[in-house]
């Protein structure tokens, strides 16, 4: 192997971010070496990606894994400490951070504290522990390289933009599968139609989460760290196609638009090869075939949930940590069958409710938070489903 060459950690390989980043290392293989890969439960799937890729290293879920499933030569570790391993790993230089939810933290603060340039597609991390996690990196001199399209999109529109020109930053969202759904039955919408995403292909978690635009308001908080901009200067518009992933605006009033085709791979590529802008072997966009572009402002009433998640974000603190603490347990209860659409943002409101966020973002505190959050989170869903509240009393 040439040293010129890219090494890799692949934290969640067997997830959608996960599946696309291999993809796009097979079509780059002089460019890139997957050192290691983890996934939590798909342990067959995941032996065979570390297979196909030459890793030397996975990690799994306490006792999840057969040996008779490891490929020969392949070191096994286990657990949320083998996570950090592999995000600190001296052998590694770019680690992707495919996880979903709360379990991408503690490694997103494992690679900044390393200094490693982290392609960063979870979330949380940013939710959670913004401050600490661009604290840390900008001690160590780690890189944050966003693999979301929407963050993609706007740090490829801010690259060799003066900060004194920009004004102000504009996400877009799809809306969801239930965008056209009579809001007086949004909140009765089942599993099936809510995982009925228009436009991407996401795992559950982040689909239900699009549904109810709660991923949009982790956006805008994600926006507000990476790029330094004040929550009043990030705006939200629902864009039904999916082409234009962000926008810029100027103080002159005029915007700059990052467009592009509704494929995970193209911001995933950038972030592995960045600086460099590689060539693109992928699907390419049409604007003629498209032929027009549509945007909206976002209904509140529509999406409690993204205004519960953005007012925590707002708040500071922990405060973002246990709102998306309550969010990811009141997905899983959805998903699960345990509680309706309309009751995460209800799980939401009560958890934010019931918890006293403090000012502290150290790593335990928010670790604390997030656990509390879950806790109480749960109790919740439990009486909602005991009540008849849930789908199971419909």
């Amino acid at each position: 192997m040439s040293r010129d060459m890219v090494r890799i950690a692949v934290l969640g390989s067997t997830g959608s971010v996960g599946r696309g980043v291999l993809d796009v290392v097979s079509r780059n293989r002089d460019k890139f070496d997957v050192v290691s890969l983890s996934a939590w439960t798909s342990v067959k799937l995941l032996s065979a990606q570390a297979r196909a890729v030459g890793a030397s290293r996975i990690a799994v879920g306490p006792g999840g894994f057969s040996t008779a499933d490891v490929p020969a030569g392949v070191a096994v570790t286990e657990g949320a400490d083998a996570l950090e391993a592999l995000a600190s790993d001296p052998d590694v230089d770019v680690v992707v951070n495919a996880l979903v939810g709360a379990s991408g933290l503690r490694p997103t603060v494992a690679a900044v504290a390393a200094g490693k340039r982290v392609a960063l597609a979870n979330k949380e991390s940013l939710v959670a522990a913004g401050e600490l996690v661009m604290r840390t990196a900008s001690k160590t001199g780690a890189e944050i390289v966003p693999v979301d399209s929407e963050h993609s999109s706007l740090f490829r529109c801010l690259r060799g933009t003066p900060d004194a020109e920009v004004d102000s930053l504009v996400l877009t969202a799809s809306g969801g599968p239930l965008r056209d759904r009579p809001l007086q039955e949004m909140s009765a919408a089942g599993l099936e139609e809510v995982l009925a995403h228009p436009t991407w292909n996401m795992g559950d978690k982040v689909t239900v989460d699009s549904a109810s635009l709660a991923n949009k308001a982790m956006e805008v908080i994600e926006a507000h760290w990476l790029f330094e901009m004040p929550f009043d200067r990030i705006e939200v518009l629902i864009h039904r196609e999916s082409v234009v992933h962000s926008l810029v605006r100027l103080k002159d009033g005029s915007l700059l638009a990052h467009l592009g085709p509704p494929d995970m791979r193209v911001p995933i590529q950038y972030a592995l090869s960045y600086p460099d802008v590689p060539e693109n072997s992928f699907e390419r966009c049409d604007l003629a075939e498209l032929g027009a572009l549509h945007f909206e402002r976002v209904d509140a009433r529509r999406y409690p949930c993204f205004s519960l998640l953005l007012g925590a974000g707002r708040k500071g603190g922990t405060s973002p940590a246990i709102a998306a603490a309550a969010d990811e347990a009141a997905v899983a209860a959805f998903t699960a069958g345990f509680i309706g659409f309309g009751d995460i943002a209800v799980v939401i409101e009560r958890t934010l409710e019931s918890l006293r966020p403090t000012s502290s973002t150290d790593l335990q505190s928010i670790l604390r938070a997030d656990a509390d959050a879950r806790a109480v989170a749960e109790e919740i869903t439990s009486g909602l489903t005991r009540s008849g509240v849930g789908p199971n009393g419909e």
